[in-house]
């Protein structure tokens, strides 16, 4: 999961389904600063993260009395969440649904912008800076410890010691140079420098 003001990888998830490494995801937020509700979500269209808010979120409502007592979790109100469903002619993306699962839409709208562009981009970068994620080499992750490994190494790199170029300042009084290079946890804030893979 990433935060897009910054591009900051604030969580991963690994798991044998989508449903695991989402849940893992959202346990990883709960314990980072986000202990009472998720934050605001946007995603594509695979499964897996609904059912992880409210596994790691969902709260049993309380008794009232009549009937069986509630033992299912069920979502809050103040959720926010937004899926981006691609729509698909002759394997070509043609154009996408927005499908609100949590919230008002207007609110989700305004709060969360409507694409999955920054997901699909780092994605993209995981798959050229980690071969573990890509299928049929050498380095195809067989074990879900050694793909975690390589996951948590890349994110390190990622947020800390690669600069990316959506995330430079302009520098308007120096004449040597034009741009403040960023690495995403200067862009949040975590750090003042680049760092260095030592």
């Amino acid at each position: 999961m990433i935060e897009p003001r910054t591009r900051l990888r604030v969580a991963r998830g690994i798991g044998k389904s989508e449903t695991e490494a989402a849940i893992e995801v959202f346990q990883t937020l709960k314990r980072r600063g986000h202990p009472d509700a998720p934050p605001p979500t946007v995603s594509d269209g695979c499964g897996g993260i609904r059912e992880a808010m409210v596994e790691v979120y969902g709260k049993v409502p309380a008794y009232g009395g009549i009937g069986r007592p509630p033992t299912r979790k069920r979502p809050e109100e103040s959720w926010q969440y937004l899926q981006v469903v691609k729509q698909r002619e002759n394997g070509r993306v043609v154009g996408t649904r927005l499908r609100i699962v949590y919230g008002d839409k207007e609110d989700v709208l305004s709060l969360l912008a409507p694409n999955t562009a920054y997901v699909e981009r780092t994605h993209l970068t995981s798959r050229h800076f980690n071969s573990r994620l890509t299928r049929k080499t050498l380095a195809y992750s067989k074990t879900l410890e050694m793909h975690r490994a390589a996951a948590v190494w890349e994110d390190i790199v990622y947020n800390l010691i690669r600069p990316l170029s959506t995330l430079r300042l302009e520098v308007g009084d120096d004449p040597q140079r034009r741009w403040f290079s960023r690495t995403p946890a200067m862009a949040a804030g975590l750090t003042d420098h680049i760092w260095t893979v030592k």
